[in-house]
Order: structure tokens, then C-alpha cells, then sequence
């Protein structure tokens, strides 16, 4: 008995990796200011995504799959394999591992399990690739749960925002604020708690400042570690700085594995907004 490994489009993980672990997306749903509705990654790209969220007047919301097309991506493995495991962004962001759970209930299967990350973008990634793997050398999907288990309690999550225009849209700022820090070139540093939830845990003057500190933050979180870790970098438009914040991730901590560069889609990227720049452990 095998086991399929299936993720949501809020894990942002590069096509050839997709094909490469033979991972099967499921997307999420990202809607305009306009009405329009769009699948994240199937009928929309990270570039056309930026584009128009730059056009809106307001914050893009995103929403779950529905649990029809979730059950059709289960059946589907389930055919293919004996066992699925459906890997979802952080329950504390999207309702996906609710609405995950709700359509295993319906399907009635006990070989299909449903994880929660508790992290989002290619935090959900690595898991998805961890899991590709110990399927491959024959683990059972409650195996790989427990190991996945194992790996959530130890993950990180960084990231900076080069813009504070989106979590002002969003309410989670007043616009007065959010100029006071535009003027005053103020980057949010912040990192997911054990809950799954980013929180603000430092400010920095200035772009340069905030993505180096982010490497110190590695250092002095995980220490001599973080070269043991699979890394994923993800950005909105901002593919230059991704590719330095790699440079010196492999200067300082000499990383075992190729750290993995994506585009963050519509799912994270609503909320990172253009900038936005994220490293995960």
C-alpha cells in the first residue's frame, strides 16, 4: 500500500518540485474587489495576482476549497494509492484543514488523514516534500504523520514586509499608523507562533537591516542547526532579495540540502503584500 501526498495551493511550491514528488495541488480561491473569482495557480499566476491586487482598492480575500473538490482530489488517490494525506496550510489562517476534515467525514475513509501545519507558504511546502519522501521509501501514512508531527513542533517561520499598505486594507492597521511607519521606513519582523499565527516580534529601519536580521534571527533560534534543515525562501516581486537572503543563509550555516526560491501565490501573498519576504524551516 502506497500513499498519496496532496497539498493546498498555500504551501507555494514550485512546479518542477510538484512534479518531481508527485505532490497533486489543490487550490484555494482568491476574490477582487471586482467580484471575479479565480483558482490560485490554476487560473491565476503569482505575477497577474500581484498585478491585480495592486489595482484594488481593497484587501483580496481568499478563501477554502470547497469540500466536492477536495473528496474528487481524495478518490482520485485513493485509486492511486491506498492511503492520502492531505496537507494543509495553518488552520488559524484558512478554514482548508476544516474543510479537509469535513470531506474525509463525508468520504467515510480511515486511510485518508488530513495535517495541519500550522505554518503557511513552504512552511506547508516542506512538509509536503517530507512527507513525498517518506512515501517514497514505503512508510505508511500513520507513520509519516507522526514523523510530520515531529517536524511541526521543531519548524520556523520569518518573515519581513517591505510595504505596510496590505495589512492597513486588511484592518489590521489604521491608515494613520500605517503612514507613520511608511515615512519612517519602519519593517515588520515577524515569525509564526506555536498556534500557527505570525506575530510582530521586532521593527527594523529600513529593508536591508530587516532581511539581515532575519539570518541573525536564525542563528540565535536555532544555531548550528539551520544547515541541517531543508529552507524555503518565498517573495512577492521581490526575486533579487529572495536570491541575496539564500546567499548569506549559505555563507553562514553552509545548508546540506538546496534551499528551495518560490513565488508566494495569492494565498500568503494577500497578506504579505509586494515585498513580502519569507524564510522557512
Amino acid at each position: 500500500m502506497s500513499v498519496r501526498i496532496i497539498a493546498d495551493t498555500g504551501s507555494d511550491l514550485p512546479a518542477d518540485l510538484l512534479e518531481q514528488y508527485d505532490i497533486e495541488m489543490i487550490p484555494l480561491k482568491v476574490t477582487f474587489d471586482d467580484n471575479e473569482t479565480y483558482l490560485d495557480r490554476i487560473e491565476i499566476s503569482p505575477a497577474q495576482f500581484v498585478e491585480k491586487m495592486l489595482n484594488s482598492k481593497t484587501l483580496p480575500k481568499t478563501s477554502a476549497p470547497d469540500p466536492q473538490t477536495i473528496i474528487s482530489s481524495y478518490e482520485k488517490g485513493l485509486k492511486e494509492a491506498g492511503e492520502v494525506i492531505f496537507i494543509c496550510i495553518s488552520s488559524a489562517l484558512s478554514s482548508t484543514f476544516q474543510t479537509g476534515q469535513m470531506a474525509r467525514d463525508m468520504l467515510d475513509s480511515n486511510n485518508v488523514k488530513v495535517f495541519d501545519t500550522l505554518t503557511a507558504s513552504l512552511g506547508t511546502g516542506i512538509a509536503a516534500v517530507k512527507a513525498a519522501r517518506m512515501a517514497a521509501r514505503g512508510l505508511k501514512a500513520d507513520d509519516i504523520i507522526k514523523q510530520l508531527t515531529e517536524h511541526r513542533a521543531a519548524r520556523e517561520v520569518l518573515f519581513t514586509l517591505d510595504t505596510l499598505e496590505n495589512v492597513v486594507k486588511g484592518g489590521r492597521l489604521s491608515k494613520i499608523q500605517g503612514m507613520a511607519g511608511s515615512l519612517l521606513n519602519i519593517k515588520p519582523l515577524l515569525r509564526g507562533n506555536d498556534a500557527g499565527v505570525p506575530e510582530v516580534i521586532e521593527k527594523t529601519r529600513g529593508r536591508k537591516k530587516a532581511v539581515l536580521r532575519m539570518v541573525d534571527m536564525l542563528e540565535e533560534i536555532l544555531g548550528e542547526t539551520v544547515g541541517e534543515k531543508l529552507i524555503g525562501i518565498t517573495h512577492v516581486s521581490c526575486p533579487e532579495e529572495a536570491e541575496k537572503l539564500a546567499a548569506m543563509i549559505k555563507s553562514r550555516f553552509n545548508p546540506r540540502e538546496e534551499i528551495i526560491i518560490a513565488e508566494m501565490g495569492a494565498t500568503v501573498g494577500t497578506y504579505a503584500g509586494v515585498g513580502g519576504l519569507m524564510v522557512n524551516l
